[in-house]
């Protein structure tokens, strides 16, 4: 199979990508392997997710020319100017360092923890491993909501081909000055991270919150391939970031799958570098990697003293510095080659653990133990067993470093009982934005939530009413227009009187009669010239219809509040769980209990789900009819695992913290599918059987061969959908092919 051009005449990514690989086509899987498998063997640093989703995204030339070769605009990369504080750079961030005279363009291949604690040797102190950014002690995770953490990040120099690429006289100038880049060419930053939350991401959010913050311009670029804008059918944060979650996903999965790679958390390399490097004899080849194995299997073994053996104390052993005290490995750790060094020999260590041990419990009595996969390069817990360790997956980061550094009363509290979670960050939940307020209007919208339904209310902002006299204890009356375009709405709904409150802390209307398709999460779009009788009321309409969940809608939503309120056995009607069966009971306590991010994913602890289902722990049949419900959802992808941690106190925390323990999280997803909509306006159902859309998109012409002046007009107006408002010019050499369906 001839491997696939992201410029070619079909894309590479695809709509049904962006709800995740089970959602995805075999054939349009198979094309994505192929091209992912091409630049994986072509590249020299094991392949991130994110960088994979780059290669994809951002057009990668597999015949020298890396980014190169694509019409990518340097100067819509990040400009990163490196001092005492670096800003967050994860993984698959395309940059432009300001060097002096020699801007230094590259990606982000690889990133790991650089604490000063970590010896030369490979030692590393306990508190160390699995330590929360900040940190500055045992047991001391540090003070302040902006922690920062030293961090080493290897740039791909060579990634945007010979015209951007520094001459070897700048590189070593650059590199002896040691003022941006160290002289092995790695970047050793200290990074400010805004939040607490944002130091707990894990790779692939931290980069996704880069894409939609910092690197914005790059992603809707309309220069790429096919943007993600025409993949999910807007430019709405809350679509461009589930987007990217699906496409990340599909692509770890394409990843994972192939049988000419392997990966080792999210970096894959092919088969054949690691069977390369098992037979070299030379530095860091199959004779080092074993002789690491062997050091950390017998790292804590006690030692035979006249008399008595030494007590044995767990030792942590960071990769990074134990590589560099291999002889003659310095000159292959330079550049890229640390990230292929790093990356084989924890794949190395992870073949003999799961080769040579029981779940990592070797016959010598030592038990080999990942402990934190992120600091200098993968921290390895090695322990000689007088008694039994706790179970679990070795090779799943545990932070018993960290963790063993706790004050007593604080190891205590990991074990309380697990309790409901609340519902966490809904204080601001559905409140309202004043879009424009002047002296004759006030515009404002808001998220239409179940109580409005219900009870046939919705809130004013007090700017919306000063004008209004109450007079005897008389409500004033307005007359409400309501219009929700692309429905049909009644007479009655359409206008009618209604009355303005004050009975509540704020103003209301009341006795609202609301269309029968209204539900909780609608947003509401309200206008009142002041001195006026009337108030409208408008839905704003989207793209195309979508469908989220159970919930089919043309217009915009607020996803936290549907997430929340649209859930089984609520409706305007009434709000009880009563009669639910076991599956209906699973979303709506998850929906309501779990922890709720802006997009509307909901996170709940497993272990709680029974008692907040109940409102106490259930007992026999009960219990098995929720559990058997949790795992028929999550093989129909309704829902899906996930792991968060559990704090001191035993609240639950996603992305999970360093140093917590590891606990199991029910995650709801509801991701928005856009509503293929059948021929000639035929009823749903009987859509064509063999019909895909094919979004708008770049395609590289043959030579000789230009752009007509349509082509030209259409790729204008594409820029102004990706919020171009004077549109741009097609690159030379290319042409835009608009959306279309193919098949028959």
């Amino acid at each position: 199979m001839d491997v696939p051009d992201p410029y070619g005449e079909r894309a590479l990514l695809t709509p049904a990508m962006t709800a995740g690989h089970d959602s995805v086509p075999e054939h349009e899987r198979e094309r994505l392997r192929s091209f992912l498998e091409a630049v994986v063997a072509a590249r020299l640093a094991p392949v991130h997710t994110a960088v994979a989703f780059n290669a994809a995204y951002f057009g990668y030339d597999l015949g020298g020319e890396g980014y190169g070769a694509s019409p990518l605009r340097p100067e819509d990369f990040p400009v990163v100017t490196l001092g005492e504080c670096a800003p967050v750079l994860p993984v698959g961030a395309m940059v432009c360092v300001t060097s002096g005279s020699d801007p230094l363009f590259a990606e982000i291949v690889y990133r790991e923890g650089a604490h000063p604690e970590a010896s030369a040797h490979g030692d590393v102190p306990a508190w160390v491993s699995g330590a929360p950014a900040g940190a500055t002690g045992p047991g001391e995770p540090g003070e302040g909501a902006a922690p920062r953490r030293r961090e080493l990040l290897v740039p791909d120099l060579d990634a945007f081909g010979p015209a951007l690429r520094l001459s070897p006289t700048q590189l070593h100038r650059l590199r002896t000055r040691q003022r941006w880049i160290n002289a092995n060419g790695h970047l050793v930053v200290d990074v400010c991270y805004p939040s607490q939350e944002a130091a707990q991401r894990d790779e692939l959010s931290a980069y996704a919150e880069h894409l939609l913050s910092t690197a914005r311009d790059q992603l809707l670029s309309p220069f790429v391939p096919v943007s993600i804008a025409e993949l999910v059918g807007g430019t709405r944060d809350e679509n461009l970031r589930a987007g990217l979650a699906g496409i990340f996903d599909t692509i770890r999965d394409v990843l994972d799958s192939s049988e000419l790679l392997r990966t080792w958390g999210q970096y894959a390399m092919t088969r054949t570098s690691l069977a390369e490097c098992w037979r070299d004899t030379g530095p860091l080849g199959g004779d080092d990697l074993r002789s690491l194995a062997a050091t950390l299997e017998h790292a804590a073994v006690p030692v035979k003293r006249r008399y008595m053996h030494t007590s044995a104390h767990p030792v942590y052993t960071a990769v990074g510095p134990k590589l560099r005290a291999f002889p003659g490995a310095a000159d292959l750790l330079t550049g890229t080659g640390y990230a292929a060094a790093v990356c084989r020999a924890n794949l190395a260590l992870a073949d003999v653990i799961q080769r040579d041990s029981e779940q990592g419990l070797f016959a010598s009595g030592s038990q080999i133990t990942l402990d934190d996969a992120f600091e200098s390069g993968g921290v390895w817990r090695s322990h000689h067993s007088g008694a039994s360790e706790p179970s679990g997956d070795p090779l799943r980061p545990a932070g018993r470093g960290w963790a063993s550094t706790l004050p007593p009363e604080a190891e205590a509290g990991m074990d309380l009982e697990p309790v409901d979670l609340p519902l966490a960050d809904d204080t601001s939940l559905g409140s309202g934005e004043l879009l424009r307020r002047d002296s004759t209007d006030v515009v404002w919208s808001a998220p239409l939530r179940l109580a409005h339904l219900s009870e046939g209310y919705f809130p004013l902002p007090s700017e919306a009413v000063g004008d209004l006299c109450w007079s005897q204890g008389r409500c004033p009356t307005l007359r409400l227009e309501l219009s929700h375009p692309g429905q049909t709405v009644n007479e009655k709904e359409a206008k009618q009187d209604v009355a303005v409150g004050i009975e509540q802390e704020a103003p209301r209307l009341t006795g609202i009669l609301w269309p029968l398709d209204f539900f909780p999460g609608l947003m509401i779009e309200v206008h009142r010239s002041l001195g006026g009788a009337t108030i409208r009321m408008t839905t704003r309409p989207l793209r195309e219809r979508v469908l989220i969940g159970d919930r089919e809608t043309g217009h915009r939503y607020d996803p936290r509040v549907l997430t929340r309120e649209d859930v089984p056995g609520s409706d305007r009607h009434g709000d009880s769980a009563a009669g639910l069966g076991p599956r209906q009971l699973v979303m709506r306590t998850v929906r309501r209990c779990g922890l709720l991010t802006p997009d509307g994913h909901a996170l709940m602890d497993r272990v709680a789900l029974p008692t907040a289902a109940y409102g106490q722990l259930p007992v026999g049949a009960e219990t098995v009819s929720l559990e058997s419900a949790v795992v028929e959802l999550i093989e129909e992808r309704v829902l899906e695992p996930a792991l968060g941690s559990r704090d001191a106190l035993g609240q639950p925390h996603h992305p999970a913290c360093d140093g917590q323990p590891v606990i199991a999280l029910i995650g709801y997803r509801p991701l928005e599918r856009r509503v293929i909509r059948p021929w000639s306006g035929a009823e749903e159902g009987g859509a064509l059987l063999g019909v895909q859309f094919v979004p708008g998109h770049l395609r590289r012409l043959r030579p000789g061969c230009s752009p007509s002046e349509v082509q030209r007009q259409a790729f204008r107006d594409y820029c102004r959908r990706l919020g171009k408002a004077d549109g741009w010019e097609l690159p030379y050499g290319y042409t835009f092919v608009t959306e279309h369906t193919r098949g028959h």
